[in-house]
Formats: structure tokens, C-alpha cells, sequence
């Protein structure tokens, strides 16, 4: 059994005041083993955020199954388990970064990304102590530390956020648009912590615009134009944003 797999995945929308329903994406199949990373290309509006936020349960599919392998619960289809079950997984093991940040007010910088590992059920000791380590992997200046992020510029939540979610080492992985603000050397510190957690087995699945940053990174490629899965060393050739 595949760590994820997506089959005949579809998502509408209703548009309440037009009375209309909308579709934003059908027929979607990919599937991934424990440790694969995918990446989802295609153009602006095509559905690759989509795609994330029904894994996550953001939205709720209209058709198809989204199988995933849980520790928990095992096997079980993401678009109909429970609000409950769904928590758990998502506090327990999905990992999702987006482009922005979204956290309780009044709580700071540290706080936040040691919060993430005593949910965990990390010491405070431990948590405190890798927290401190995540923050200074991704070059948050340690003045800002115990500081609130609502003062933070764009690309400092967006290190905040990824901090945050890769503390605690999901089994599945959520990745969308992580270094859309980034520069180059902020860039390469999410590719070494993507490089990392590939190795201690986690799975994900990311959108990027910069196919640079995917090159020799993604194990397979899904274009959401052709429909097509690019495996192996064929990634990357041909993909386009």
C-alpha cells in the first residue's frame, strides 16, 4: 500500500450567489511511497493548491479517493474520515505550509515553534532546545525570537511557518508555494530541511513556481496541464510553471 495515493480525484465549486457550480479539477491520479516527494506544476488557477487543501481537508472532494497510509488509523480514505480523526492527523502527522501565516495572536516567535513540539509530546527541555535550533537553521535573527510575528516581514513568517511544520517531522508533508518570497540563500536552508526529512522518511508533496529549486529534488513531477506523472530521471524535462 502506497503511503498516498490519489485516485479519480474531482473538486467543484458553488458559486451561491450566480447559482452556479464550477469545476476546478477532475480526473487526478498520483500516488507516492513512504519518503517520495512529488511536485505539482501547472499554470495559475490550474488546481494545484486545490489538490493540497483536500489532502489537508480544507475542501471536501466531490468525487474519487484520497488514500492515506495513517499511523494511527491505517489505511484510510482522507475525504471520509471523521472531523475528529482529521484533527488528530493533522496534529499528529500532515505537516501544510502555505504562503502565509496564520497563528494565535500574543504568542510568540519561540513559543509557537516550541508549542508545535510539545504537542508532540516533547519535553519542555527538548522542544525549547530544538526550537531555538529550527529558528536559527532558517535565520530568523534571535532578536525577533520572543518577539509576536504580526511585526515580522513576509519572508520571516514564511521561515516561521515552515520552521513550524518541519519541527515536528510529519509523516506527510504539505507544500504550497514555500519560497514564493525567498531569496536564494533562505531558499536553499527549506531545500536542506526538505533533504532531511526525505531521508527520516517523510513524504510530501509540494507546488512550486521555481522549477530550479525542484531539479533533483522531486522524485516525480505531476502537470496538471497533460495530466501526466514524470518518474525518476525524466523529472524536471519539459515541466513548466
Amino acid at each position: 500500500m502506497a503511503m498516498l495515493e490519489i485516485a479519480g480525484f474531482e473538486k467543484r465549486f458553488t458559486i451561491h450567489h450566480l447559482n452556479k457550480v464550477m469545476p476546478a479539477i477532475k480526473d487526478i491520479h498520483f500516488s507516492l511511497e513512504t519518503g517520495e516527494f512529488i511536485g505539482i506544476v501547472g499554470k495559475s488557477g490550474s488546481g494545484k493548491s486545490t489538490i493540497l487543501k483536500s489532502i489537508y481537508r480544507t475542501y471536501l472532494p466531490d468525487h474519487g479517493k484520497m488514500m492515506y497510509d495513517s499511523s494511527a488509523f491505517g489505511v484510510v480514505d482522507l475525504a471520509h474520515i471523521t472531523e475528529r480523526q482529521m484533527l488528530h492527523l493533522r496534529k499528529y502527522e500532515i505537516g501544510y505550509v502555505s504562503q502565509f501565516l496564520n497563528v494565535m495572536p500574543r504568542t510568540t516567535c519561540r513559543q509557537l515553534v516550541t508549542n508545535a513540539l510539545l504537542e508532540m509530546g516533547s519535553t519542555e527541555a527538548v522542544a525549547g532546545g530544538e526550537a531555538e535550533k529550527a529558528l536559527a537553521h532558517f535565520e530568523i535573527d534571535p532578536k525577533l525570537w520572543d518577539s509576536y510575528p504580526n511585526t515580522f516581514s513576509g519572508g520571516e513568517k514564511l521561515r516561521l511557518n515552515i520552521a513550524m511544520a518541519t519541527v515536528k517531522q510529519p509523516r506527510l508533508l504539505l507544500l504550497d508555494e514555500p519560497t514564493a518570497s525567498l531569496d536564494q540563500q533562505s531558499k536553499m536552508k527549506v531545500r536542506e530541511i526538505i533533504e532531511k526529512l526525505k531521508l527520516n522518511g517523510t513524504t510530501l508533496v509540494g507546488i512550486f513556481h521555481d522549477i530550479e529549486f525542484m531539479e533533483g529534488l522531486c522524485d516525480k513531477v505531476y502537470d496538471m496541464q497533460t495530466r501526466k506523472l514524470t518518474v525518476g530521471e525524466k523529472v524536471g524535462v519539459g515541466a513548466e510553471s
